[in-house]
């Protein structure tokens, strides 16, 4: 992404103009439109249901990682493995959030297995091997360089909060393996909470209420449910189809229609449509022939509202709405960053989709008339009004600080769905703290390793006696040539390798060049990465040009 526009104001300074006021007209229409579609009784209100302490901290626990902090069985655990990794800012909040279930279970009388002091103490000396005590853990880490410092600075460049390219290369959400996205997630977890609780804001989460939900159709069906479906029938999908058929036939139809998204089609023809989709989209039998692009438009944001569990998530939808009140732009596209990165797989992938469609109406405003107040207007209610009863003035509050953060998401996306280098430097060390304490369980298994690394070494020998430092070996198993030696200097970028192997085979289909193993699952590299730079941060990895599977 290229964001070369001025810095948008933060919250205090924004004025309301007359585009903004206007905006503001269509949000409240749009609510008008959605508590129409209500009172069918398709959309059932429910109470807001916060967490106690107690819940809060292990659904915390559970999700940053950590569960095994309170269970006893941390020696060993991937938990010990990202607790090594931890800034002395993001320690101290573990700490913190420990000590508070702790204290809070003894008030209850109920006695935790593991003590705080048990996790961050000589005392443990399975956990010391890693720690030896809390301090220690703390005193390799400079406040000054926490990490709620560096992300912005990284990423963002001065006012036009532009993305910087890192010589190790620009990591896209996608470009990483599963599970090392998942480490991602638990890292920004804590990140997120000790940025929150330095700008002194409470991390609040929403219990998941636990309901029936629909498993056949599609309004009111899981997400995840939805993909399962589809992958039977197109292994690979990553949005549901028939939320990327909606956003197709919009864009096929409606991009230069006046008022697309604002004026609502026909209620009776959105709801006949909405049975329709339900009972024939996955027979093949349904008519797309038959929907107008203000049906099209009802039937997305229908579709969003319905989800029995928001696109934004439950549980972090309180994060989302705190993100509001951040007085700094600069601080809440921090905030927005982390939040992407702890969404579900399916969650920020269809999210992705949408602001991607969102931003092709936009560059249509002279045609369609909407702007990007005038979106984000309309699409804030169906993203961050649930079905929590609220009151109004509940409501009218955070109407214009909602469609902010949308209008926030729409310009900075690209950016949004970028994994910041300190993110993928904690993944490096966890991996790193993980293989240093595999051993072996038995002498067999130690002897069975030691023959198979001699036998691997003898192999490198015979293959790769050429390789000195700064030579990797490249292997294209999709190319007519399947193995390269190539020197690296400062210069050499992964663009290099690729032209070269396409010149040397000539050009098939798209392949790009990933480091796998190592230090990390895999990565799939940008096209202007210095190859040095990555070869002295995982000089242990294989390095592989193959397509993408997305």
């Amino acid at each position: 992404m290229s964001a070369t526009g001025a810095m948008p104001p933060s919250p205090p300074e924004r004025s309301m103009s007359r585009d903004s006021q206007d905006s503001m007209e269509d949000y409240w229409s749009e609510v008008r439109n959605i508590e129409e579609d209500c009172q069918g009784g398709q959309e059932e209100m429910i109470e807001r249901s916060s967490m106690d302490e107690v819940e809060l901290e292990e659904a915390w626990l559970h999700e940053a990682g950590l569960s095994t902090l309170v269970s006893g069985t941390l020696t060993d655990s991937p938990a010990e493995a990202l607790l090594s990794t931890l800034t002395r800012s993001q320690a101290a909040m573990v700490k913190k959030r420990l000590d508070n279930y702790t204290q809070t279970m003894r008030k209850r009388n109920k006695q935790p297995i593991r003590h705080v002091r048990d996790v961050f103490s000589t005392a443990d000396t399975s956990v010391s091997r890693t720690h030896k005590s809390l301090e220690t853990v703390l005193s390799r880490y400079d406040w000054s360089a926490s990490m709620l410092h560096v992300l912005i600075d990284s990423y963002l460049a001065a006012v036009k909060f532009q993305i910087v390219t890192p010589k190790q290369g620009l990591t896209r959400v996608h470009d990483l393996s599963s599970e090392d996205i998942k480490k991602i997630a638990c890292i920004s977890l804590i990140e997120l909470t000790t940025f929150y609780d330095a700008l002194g804001i409470e991390l609040k989460r929403n219990r998941m209420v636990r309901s029936k939900v629909r498993e056949t159709g599609i309004f009111g069906v899981p997400l995840t449910t939805l993909l399962e479906n589809d992958q039977k029938k197109f292994p690979g999908s990553k949005v549901p189809l028939v939320f990327k058929k909606l956003l197709s036939k919009l864009e096929q139809t409606g991009l230069q229609t006046e008022g697309i998204l604002r004026v609502p089609g026909s209620a009776s023809r959105v709801k006949h449509l909405r049975q329709e989709l339900d009972t024939k989209f996955y027979e093949d039998r349904f008519d797309w022939e038959q929907v107008r692009h203000n049906d099209a438009a009802g039937l997305l944001k229908m579709f969003i509202r319905e989800l029995p569990h928001p696109l934004l998530t439950q549980q972090h939808m309180p994060a989302f709405t705190a993100a509001q009140n951040i007085p700094s732009t600069k601080h809440q596209l921090q905030a927005l960053h982390l939040l992407i990165l702890l969404l579900p797989e399916v969650n920020r992938d269809t999210l992705k989709a949408l602001l991607e469609f969102l931003n092709k109406v936009v560059a249509y405003e002279e045609k369609n008339r909407m702007s990007l107040w005038n979106v984000s207007m309309i699409v804030a209610p169906n993203l961050f009004t649930s079905r929590d009863k609220t009151t109004r003035q509940e409501e009218m509050q955070g109407a214009a600080g909602a469609a902010h953060l949308v209008r926030l998401l729409i310009i900075y996306q690209d950016l949004l769905w970028t994994v910041p280098c300190f993110l993928i430097s904690h993944v490096r060390k966890m991996n790193e703290a993980a293989m240093s304490k595999k051993t072996p369980s038995s002498e067999k298994t130690k002897r069975k390793l030691l023959r198979r690394r001699n036998t691997d070494r003898e192999k490198e020998k015979s293959e790769v006696t050429d390789l000195r430092e700064g030579v990797i070996r490249v292997q294209a198993p999709l190319h007519a040539k399947v193995s390269m030696a190539i020197q690296l200097d400062n210069e050499t970028r992964a663009r290099d390798v690729m032209a070269r192997f396409d010149f040397e085979n000539g050009r098939r289909q798209k392949c790009f060049l990933f480091e796998v193993g190592g230090n990390i699952g895999e990565r799939c590299l940008h096209p202007d990465t210095h190859l040095l730079e990555v070869y002295r941060v995982n000089p242990h990895c294989e390095w592989i040009l193959k397509s993408r599977t997305t």
